[in-house]
């Protein structure tokens, strides 16, 4: 079996293809790590996440963006259905298969403890920005839920 390589992905990166390479590597969704990437930066002042960033494009060979197998088929998206605010805490627990309830209330708590109430509400601004929004979903005449057209 060959081994894994951690590569920068050259199709579907934002910037430098340090995220999507990351999520290729861990077989997550893209947008999960550029959030993480930025709570973290803003925890860890936004200048580390930065040179961080910088110097994993650095670190990090450009891939071959050869088909990596998914685990499975979910994505990151903010819900439609579950949104008190944006549908980010909604988005991501459908995306962990838990309650929104308590990505909410982890969402303040986290906000709260770090003591940077501010920087909690700039990250959920940003998560806001980042998620992209899920597909509407309607119902089939035999009962399946199926993407709406658009």
């Amino acid at each position: 079996m060959p081994t894994r390589r951690l590569t920068r992905s050259r199709s579907k990166g934002t910037i430098a293809g340090v995220c999507a390479g990351l999520a290729d590597y861990f077989g997550v969704d893209v947008v999960l790590v550029r959030l993480l990437w930025v709570l973290g930066s803003i925890a860890g002042a936004i200048i580390c996440g930065v040179i961080a960033y910088i110097v994993a494009w650095i670190i990090m060979p450009e891939g071959s963006d050869e088909a990596v197998p998914v685990p499975n088929d979910r994505r990151l998206r903010r819900s439609t259905t579950d949104r008190q605010i944006a549908g980010v805490c909604g988005g991501m627990a459908e995306y962990f298969n838990t309650d929104a309830t308590l990505m909410r209330l982890i969402w303040v708590a986290l906000s709260i403890f770090a003591g940077a109430v501010i920087g909690g509400v700039i990250a959920y601004a940003l998560a806001w920005l980042i998620i992209p929004n899920a597909e509407p979903v309607s119902m089939t005449p035999s009962g399946h839920a199926s993407p709406m057209a658009t």
